[in-house]
């Protein structure tokens, strides 16, 4: 399956790792480390240019440790209720 984290943007549910609150998260400073190493070394995508709301954690399943983090202006609720309808959709 796949979710559409914004834009032009879309991923495999098999490579997402965790769909976090930008808010919430960033109040971490292990958190905001991650989110610094990760953008000097290139990982991270910005999915929009609108105020973000959330971040994606995604792998590729053939190398896990080639990460990528997308950051989305959609909340992290809808996001995630889109992974449930579509785990649902593909059960019926």
């Amino acid at each position: 399956m796949y979710l559409h984290l914004g834009g032009d943007t879309v991923v495999s549910t098999d490579d997402l790792i965790g769909i976090f609150d930008i808010e919430n998260t960033t109040i971490g400073k292990a958190t905001r480390d991650f989110l610094s190493r990760s953008e000097r070394e290139g990982r991270v995508l910005n999915v929009s240019y609108e105020l973000p709301r959330s971040f994606s954690l995604c792998s590729n399943a053939q190398d896990p440790h080639n990460y990528r983090v997308y950051i989305s202006q959609i909340s992290p609720r809808t996001l995630t209720n889109r992974t449930a309808l579509r785990e649902m959709a593909g059960s019926l």
